[in-house]
């Protein structure tokens, strides 16, 4: 990948300039489809950005000494990591990419649980805490099955590089390896019945209790900011390559879309799951799809 290349794709498609609309009109999606569910009107569209900008306006809450600039800094942190990992995203699988950039994808979208589990604990706030506490617990239960799921697809297709595994022929494998992921992503977005972080009835907003302004601006962005690289993570490895790439980013778009509608009806169809019962499912009950999925790849590849 040349640096043009890269500016072009970190900076306009999938990246920047595409990312942050997309992430509003993501996170109006999902809480319009939820309010419709149960039978409420729900937010004009565009409200996400509104809410952005009527964030931008208001102070934060002033904050001395090292800890105040480390609260500054995670919500900047989350955003930047959240752009990276959508503008690699291999919507375009012929123009780059390089060897171990899906490693970089992986890294680049943990960082922002991981930056929201500090931010908890930095903002001294008992509910805090208590969110950054249940996220840290959220992250081990359904990381353990989304990075097998993944290192399964790269190890059918052997290569860790994501322009190869777009380009790759879809094989049933990687449908498994897919599903483990689908299963993972509503505890990746916090959303139900995955929702323990930010429990408004229980925590306030859990880790973003202490947030305000800009800094709560820039959280939400980075919400949204996830939606687009997970539910695109799985969208461009789904979709089979075609001669042209227009076909290729019709075809992404549109499942991504519909996996947006999927995510946010199992949001409204469901309730809060209790933190024990978040880990048996993840550790009992999802692990089997991805413990298949890793196997069968080893298995193909032990073969090949």
């Amino acid at each position: 990948m040349n640096l043009l290349t890269a500016l072009a794709r970190f900076l306009i498609f999938p990246g920047l300039l595409f990312a942050v609309p997309a992430a509003w009109l993501v996170l109006w999606l999902e809480r319009k489809t939820v309010a419709l569910l149960q039978q409420r009107i729900g937010p004009p569209f565009g409200q996400p950005f509104f809410d952005f900008v009527k964030l931008l306006g208001k102070s934060t809450p002033p904050r001395a000494g090292v800890n105040g600039t480390l609260m500054r800094a995670w919500p900047l942190i989350a955003v930047s990591a959240s752009l990276g990992a959508v503008g690699l995203l291999p919507v375009l699988p012929s123009r780059g990419g390089f060897q171990g950039d899906l490693i970089l994808l992986l890294a680049l979208m943990e960082l922002p649980a991981i930056c929201l589990i500090i931010a908890g604990f930095s903002s001294r706030s008992l509910f805090g805490e208590i969110g950054s506490a249940r996220e840290a617990v959220l992250l081990i239960s359904y990381n353990l099955v989304f990075l097998m799921a993944v290192v399964s697809i790269a190890v059918s297709q052997h290569s860790f590089r994501l322009e190869s595994l777009a380009t790759a022929p879809i094989t049933a494998w990687r449908y498994l390896g897919l599903v483990a992921i689908l299963v993972c992503l509503p505890a990746k977005l916090h959303v139900n019945p995955f929702s323990l972080p930010n429990a408004e009835q229980e925590i306030y907003s859990g880790p973003m209790t202490e947030y305000a302004g800009f800094e709560l601006a820039l959280w939400q962005l980075s919400h949204g900011l996830e939606w687009i690289a997970g539910v695109g993570l799985v969208a461009t490895l789904a979709v089979p390559p075609s001669a042209y790439a227009w076909i290729d980013v019709i075809s992404v778009l549109f499942l991504g879309f519909m996996l947006v509608l999927v995510v946010s009806l199992i949001a409204a169809a469901t309730a809060r799951l209790a933190i024990d019962t978040t880990v048996r499912f993840y550790w009992q009950c999802t692990l089997v799809f991805a413990v298949a999925a890793i196997s069968s790849a080893l298995l193909m590849r032990l073969r090949s």
